[in-house]
C-alpha cells in the first residue's frame, strides 16, 4: 500500500478549483506598513508564506489583503507564494521556498510521515467544513439511491475521496478503493472538470469541497449530504497552518507573529463576514483572473467556518479512515502538532487553549 501514499495525502486535489492560474506558484513581496503594530524587530527579515487561491484558505486571503499579518510582523517582509495543489506546497516547504503554509490535513500528514517526522509541524487550524455530497435530483432522491450510481471525488485517496469511501462503508456497501468499482462507482475527477462531467451526465453526483459543490448546485444539482453532519459538533478540519521545523526552531518570534495575525484575521472575518467575503473574492480574482459569481460565492462562503482550533481529533480520524479503506498503512503521527505558540497567543487574548489530541506539544 505504500505506493498509494503520495496519492492519498497528495492534496485537496486541484485546489485552485477551476483556476486559470498560469503557474503553480506566484510570489509577491509585501513590505511593512507605516505605523506597524510590532515595534521590536523580529529575528527574520523575511517570512515566506504559502497558500491556495481557494475559499477554504480565507484566513490567508483576507489576512494578507487587510494587512493583519504585516501589522504583527512589523519590519519583517512577507513573500507570498500560491499553489494549486498540496504536493507542490509541501515540496516548497521542504526546499525552503516557503516557511509557513495554509494547507489541507492530508498533505500535512503525508509531508510529516514521508519525512519521518522531521519536515513540518501543524501549528494552528484555519477552517472547517465546506464539503458536500451534491447529486442529480432526477437520479438520486435519497441517500439509499446513491447505491449503483457514479459519484465523483477530486482524486484517488484525497481527503474527500477518503470521506466518501468511509461513508460508503458505513452504509454496508462495498467498493474497491483503488479502482473505485463496486456498489457505488467512485469516479476520480479533477474539480476543474467536475461541473462539465455533471452537465454531460458522466457522473450522477460528487463529494467535493467548495466552491465546486456550489458550482454544481448552480447547474441544477442538489445538496444531499453536508459532511459537517457526520462529525462531532459539525466540525472537521479542512485547512491547517503548517511551518517548517527548521524555521520554527530558528524564528519562533516570527511564527508567533504570524499566528497572532491568523487569530486576529479569524476574529475579524467572523465580525465582518460580508466584507471578508468580498475581500476573499477580490483576492481570488487577482490570483486566478476569475471572481466567483454570487450564486456560487454566497452559499460556499456560508458553509466554511474559520477557526483557530486545528481539530486534531478529526485529522486523526481522517487518517484512520484512510487506513480502514485500505489506502494507507497506519501513519505515525506522534508529534505532528506543536500548538505551544498558538496557545500562548490564545491565552494572551483570554481564549481557551486548543488540544492536539495526544499528537503533539500543547
Amino acid at each position: 500500500m505504500a505506493a498509494t501514499l503520495p496519492l492519498l495525502f497528495g492534496a485537496l486535489a486541484a485546489c485552485s478549483y477551476g483556476s486559470d492560474k498560469k503557474s503553480d506558484d506566484d510570489t509577491k513581496a509585501t513590505t511593512a506598513p507605516s505605523g506597524s503594530a510590532t515595534a521590536a524587530k523580529l529575528s527574520a527579515d523575511e517570512v515566506k508564506i504559502g497558500y491556495f487561491p481557494n475559499l477554504t484558505h480565507a484566513t490567508a486571503l483576507v489576512g494578507l489583503k487587510e494587512g493583519f499579518f504585516q501589522q504583527e510582523l512589523g519590519d519583517t517582509k512577507i513573500k507570498e507564494a500560491t499553489f494549486n495543489a498540496g504536493p507542490a506546497e509541501i515540496e516548497a516547504l521542504n526546499a525552503g521556498a516557503i516557511d509557513i503554509g495554509w494547507i489541507g490535513p492530508s498533505p500535512s500528514i503525508n509531508g510529516y510521515t514521508k519525512s519521518g517526522g522531521t519536515s513540518l509541524k501543524i501549528i494552528s487550524g484555519s477552517a472547517s467544513g465546506g464539503v458536500k455530497l451534491v447529486v442529480n435530483p432526477k437520479k438520486i432522491k435519497t441517500l439509499a439511491d446513491v447505491k449503483g450510481k457514479k459519484i465523483a471525488t477530486p482524486q484517488l485517496g484525497n481527503t474527500q475521496d477518503v470521506a466518501l469511501l468511509n461513508w460508503i462503508k458505513t452504509q454496508g456497501w462495498k467498493v474497491d478503493a483503488q479502482s473505485g468499482k463496486g456498489d457505488v462507482s467512485v469516479v476520480r475527477t479533477d474539480n476543474k472538470i467536475t461541473p462539465d462531467a455533471y452537465k454531460n451526465g458522466s457522473i450522477d453526483g460528487a463529494w467535493v469541497p467548495e466552491p465546486t459543490a456550489s458550482k454544481l448546485v448552480s447547474e441544477g444539482a442538489k445538496v444531499l449530504l453536508d459532511e459537517n453532519t457526520l462529525w462531532p459538533n459539525n466540525q472537521f478540519v479542512i485547512t491547517n497552518v503548517i511551518v517548517s521545523q527548521k524555521f520554527l526552531s530558528a524564528h519562533p518570534d516570527v511564527v508567533e507573529a504570524v499566528l497572532r495575525g491568523s487569530v486576529k484575521t479569524n476574529a475579524w472575518i467572523k465580525a465582518n463576514s460580508d466584507k471578508a467575503k468580498a475581500d476573499a473574492n477580490s483576492e481570488l480574482e487577482r490570483l486566478t483572473q476569475k471572481a466567483l459569481p454570487a450564486a456560487v460565492l454566497d452559499p460556499a462562503w456560508k458553509s466554511i467556518q474559520v477557526l483557530d482550533d486545528p481539530l486534531a481529533a478529526t485529522a486523526k480520524s481522517e487518517a484512520e479512515h484512510a487506513v480502514s479503506a485500505g489506502l494507507l498503512k497506519a501513519p505515525k503521527l506522534d508529534g505532528i502538532y506543536d500548538l505551544t505558540l498558538l496557545n500562548k497567543v490564545l491565552k494572551a487574548q483570554g481564549q481557551p487553549a486548543v488540544d492536539a489530541a495526544g499528537l503533539g506539544t500543547q
